[in-house]
């Protein structure tokens, strides 16, 4: 056989196997965003309409697909974020960055699941992870500075309000699919300078919220 009939031959199957690819990128997003990150992989495989070790050869970990399949609501987060960062207004900067945030955790429970935890030994979940938290970091540090937030908010304290706005997503998504709005704008009163209080608890610290992540990204 000539070298360009093997060429021939091999043209079809590459493209054979970018359409697999494509398939189980498509099964994982709806099961992902359905069901969370935990979802099945065999059934993943079943609505792509492959073997699970067809799955494993394109994707050797569930990171691996995961990251994939969260490609499209990583890139719509990050995008809309960088624009709420560019409002002047430091309170309405805070404001649409969270609004933001929550609008996209609630229209994908993989994407609400990856949001709350930490991946150890993966730099790619790593850096989009450094990434969120240093905008957080900017937006929350802006409107501190103008004295629109209070000062005793920090990181860890916007963290715990993911969570628990995961778990209400969790409970409300067939039910009442836009309660996450109620709710943080009660929150976004509570930060508010002017309605500072003393808290009798101090904010988790850096290795403590770390570390509470990775609990998370590991517990059955």
């Amino acid at each position: 056989m000539s070298a360009s009939e093997i060429e021939r031959t091999r043209v079809p199957r590459r493209r054979d196997a970018q359409e697999r690819r494509h398939r189980l990128i498509v099964a994982a997003q709806r099961e992902f965003a359905a069901r969370g990150v935990d979802a099945s992989l065999e059934r993943i495989a079943r609505e792509a309409d492959v073997a699970i070790g067809t799955l494993y050869r394109h994707f050797p970990t569930r990171l691996d697909l995961l990251l994939a399949a969260l490609e499209p609501r990583v890139r719509e987060f990050l995008d809309g974020s960088e624009k709420a960062l560019q409002i002047d207004d430091p309170w309405g900067a805070f404001v649409s960055y969270l609004e933001n945030l929550f609008r996209v955790q609630a229209g994908d429970r993989g994407f609400n699941d990856f949001l709350s935890r930490r991946f150890p030994g993966s730099e790619e979940t790593e850096r989009i992870h450094d990434e969120m938290c240093r905008q957080i970091d900017d937006v929350l540090t802006r409107a501190q500075k103008a004295g629109a937030v209070r000062a005793d908010i920090t990181l860890a304290d916007i963290v715990n309000l993911i969570w628990s706005n995961g778990r209400m997503i969790d409970a409300t998504s067939t039910t009442a699919p836009n309660a996450w709005r109620r709710q943080l704008f009660l929150m976004l009163d509570a930060y508010r300078a002017e309605a500072a209080h003393a808290i009798p608890e101090p904010p988790m610290s850096e290795k403590q919220l770390y570390d509470a992540m990775v609990h998370l990204s590991t517990a059955d």
